[in-house]
């Protein structure tokens, strides 16, 4: 590719040092050979013999300029340009490498010309995909260790039932069916958070109130709460600003949270949730008491299949997807989750920026 640019770039260079070539010798044979015969004329010299000798000096003078500047064109084309296109010949090679999976490697970047800035550009893209492929394989990995217990203890079920060790009963097909709704919830959270990625840019948005769409997904949960003795209290504005969002996957999103917030809640605790209407964005917050993590848990809750104390997170379910499933919403709504822990006070909240309500003031 490098020398094949070179020589179209020499080619250029040598049309353009052709054509001036050419103009000037056409000039020279037209306007100054005739004004050198007037010249001789004045003074009664004879134009003849002194014109030729001219003309053919002139041109002899010419060539000699041209070969010597497609001589330095050559070399400066070659060694210069070979510099300045360093770069492109790098991308490709990468190309290549990237194309076989390999995507470590980076483009130099020396200069601050549309060449380097095509670099940094290409190693932006460069690390994207090293990312995203990083990010498949540890999702390839964390599914493959997520599936792997369910089916080990089906499979151990049903391997004591087909040997008689472990007689049929109730309980014992009791065990399998949660197993299997298991392994079927954490199909259904991979299929979630598939789509969740694909909802950037594939919003089907619409005017809704986000302070009944928090209602109705906290009345979802009456049943947990109950179960737990848990107390719900919402402190909520008068008014809320009307928001243009994906009604279907923000309600997911609530949903999520409150699973999160209940699941983790210990029995007899108070779940608070919180509205704010900020001049900048809508502020919802939820709110309870967490002693399983902590604060070297917070950078990571967000990240898939992340659970805090692990070891015994199992026992309250779920794969750990929830919360990356509602970045992923959240971030395609252009707004923002986080999360916070003080003396055991969980706080999870999300911002949406003002500019969905429609309402500039």
């Amino acid at each position: 590719m490098r020398s094949y640019l070179i020589l179209k770039l020499l080619v250029i260079h040598l049309a353009v040092i052709g054509f001036v070539m050419i103009i000037v010798w056409l000039s020279i044979d037209t306007l100054a050979a005739g004004y050198f015969v007037t010249l001789m004329e004045k003074y009664n010299i004879s134009p003849k013999p002194a014109h030729t000798m001219f003309v053919s000096a002139v041109h002899r003078y010419l060539l000699w300029t041209f070969i010597g500047a497609m001589v330095l064109a050559v070399v400066l084309s070659y060694f210069l340009m070979r510099k300045v296109l360093a770069p492109l010949t790098q991308m490709n090679i990468i190309t290549r490498k990237i194309a076989a999976g390999d995507f470590t490697e980076r483009v130099p970047v020396h200069t601050k010309d549309e060449v380097g800035q095509l670099a940094k550009a290409f190693n932006r893209m460069a690390e994207s995909l090293e990312a995203i492929e990083n990010l498949r394989r540890t999702l390839m990995i964390d599914v493959a260790h997520e599936l792997r217990t369910p089916l080990t203890n089906i499979r151990g079920y049903l391997e004591a039932l087909n040997d008689q060790v472990l007689p049929p009963s109730t309980q014992t097909f009791s065990l399998l069916q949660d197993e299997t709704l298991r392994l079927a919830q954490l199909v259904e959270d991979v299929l979630q958070l598939a789509r969740a990625d694909a909802s950037h840019g594939n919003l089907k948005v619409e005017r809704v109130d986000l302070k009944e769409m928090v209602t109705i997904a906290a009345k979802g949960f009456s049943q947990q709460l109950s179960e737990k003795s848990i107390a719900l209290k919402t402190h909520f504005p008068k008014e809320t600003p009307m928001m243009d969002v994906d009604k279907a996957r923000m309600t997911r999103v609530f949903r999520n949270l409150m699973d999160n917030t209940i699941r983790y809640a210990p029995e007899n605790d108070i779940v608070q949730i919180r509205i704010d209407s900020r001049p900048q964005a809508l502020r919802i917050e939820y709110i309870n008491e967490n002693k399983e993590l902590t604060s070297t848990d917070l950078p990571y809750i967000f990240e898939r299949f992340y659970r805090g104390e692990k070891s015994r997170s199992r026992q309250h379910g779920g794969a750990g997807i929830g919360l990356a499933i509602a970045k992923e919403i959240v971030e395609a709504h252009n707004g923002t989750i986080d999360a916070s822990l003080h003396n055991n006070i969980f706080h999870i909240w999300i911002e949406l920026p003002r500019e969905n309500s429609g309402d500039s003031g």
